[in-house]
């Protein structure tokens, strides 16, 4: 059976946390790939930020909905999570609209297991790590190169 060794990308790019969102674009443009890890500044994986970070950044603003009894007003949502959308929809770096606490596998992960992650976590971006340290990717199209091999 293959494993995560067998189909992840070793060449990995990753930015930082300081990086814009305005360069995550182009990167993710110019390498045609869907996201990549996010690393501080001591090389550690943080997170992931993908191209639905960024379409995130560009979706309507969601006015809670409300109801008001006897003067009390009620959010119908939780207001935290509201604060935490509009933070990441004028995020201007990298670590203003990341995924924290990744998803990762190791390099002895099989593949249906990595399949199974992606599918039932809706993960495209997969970091690899052996210990602490990124030494991979898989993405979607990983995956699905494996089924033309």
């Amino acid at each position: 059976m293959l494993t995560a060794r067998d189909i992840m990308s070793r060449e990995v790019i990753t930015v930082t946390e300081e990086s814009t969102v305005k360069e995550l674009a182009r990167i993710l443009s110019s390498h045609q790939i869907s996201g990549v890890p996010v690393l501080n500044d001591n090389g550690r994986l943080v997170g992931v930020v993908t191209e639905s970070d960024l379409i995130f950044q560009t979706k309507k603003v969601h006015i809670p909905t409300v109801i008001t009894i006897l003067d009390s007003v009620f959010y119908l949502e939780n207001p935290d999570k509201i604060g935490e959308e509009m933070q990441k929809m004028a995020g201007i770096k990298v670590k203003d609209i990341l995924t924290s606490s990744p998803v990762t596998v190791t390099e002895e992960t099989p593949l249906d297991e990595i399949a199974t992650i992606m599918a039932e976590k809706n993960v495209h971006t997969l970091p690899v790590v052996n210990k602490e340290t990124l030494v991979g990717v898989i993405g979607k199209k990983d995956i699905i190169r494996t089924l033309i091999d």
